[in-house]
């Protein structure tokens, strides 16, 4: 099958590796590109103590940019959602490293059960932008004393019609695999496939969650498969589905 990833450059080349591993073409679509904060992620780390959470394997490597200045803060708890970002983390160097399945909101739920150091600090969450909300209101919920910083923001990069018309119109897209509500939202406001809607209708849209689904076009709705579990596994198998 010949399959778009629209994740940031680096995640999307990993995921390319695993489709083509599976005997899939994969064609790349970054929509965005992370924009990294690294003065102010180092200085975060130095103002503080205690436990580290992410939502996202792009702080992971923002952490990564701060070079040798990270090593003393490796012994931190940190919590991750997902086992993908938690691997990244303990790669990078983390010792004490705590994983969540699914949304924010249960990555804020293990904290509560396993936080034992609530009472000394508040928890660094070093975020994104833009993000979902569930995390932090969900630590808001659980009475968690929080601080947030953004160590990134991702940026949109721009999709000339050229690369568009190769990826869709030069040769037809068996399957799109969106990752995040605002991605899809970006995928289907592009002009061109506004403009050539018609090339959509017969690509199948792998999502990761209802959530994301929610930002198909409703005409599209038919097209829709959602994975069992937020995370890749789930979603990749999907294309063995049908």
């Amino acid at each position: 099958m010949r399959v778009v990833v629209t994740r940031p450059e680096h995640s999307g080349e990993r995921t390319a590796r695993r489709l083509a591993e599976m005997g899939h073409e994969a064609v790349l679509l970054p929509l965005s590109k992370p924009v990294r904060h690294v003065d102010a992620t180092r200085q975060a780390l130095s103002n503080t103590e205690g436990t580290v959470a992410v939502t996202s394997a792009e702080a992971i490597r923002t952490l990564g940019a701060i070079g040798q200045p990270l090593k003393p803060h490796l012994s931190r708890p940190l919590f991750a959602v997902g086992k993908a970002t938690a691997d990244e983390a303990q790669k990078l160097g983390f010792i004490h490293v705590f994983a969540s399945e699914g949304s924010g909101a249960e990555l804020a739920e293990l904290v509560s059960r396993e936080w034992t150091d609530i009472s000394q600090a508040p928890l660094l969450y070093l975020a994104g932008s833009p993000r979902a909300a569930g995390f932090e209101a969900r630590l808001k919920g659980l009475n968690i004393p929080f601080q947030t910083v953004e160590c990134y923001r991702m940026q949109d990069i721009v999709i000339d019609d050229a690369t568009l018309r190769r990826l869709f119109l030069d040769a037809s897209a068996d399957a799109v695999l969106l990752y995040s509500h605002l991605t899809a939202k970006r995928f289907f406001s592009l002009p061109f496939l506004q403009r050539h809607s018609n090339l959509l209708t017969s690509t199948r849209f792998l999502c990761l969650s209802e959530v994301i689904a929610e930002a198909v076009p409703t005409s599209l709705h038919s097209h829709v498969d959602i994975a069992n579990m937020p995370d890749e596994d789930s979603l990749l198998a999907l294309l063995a589905a049908k």
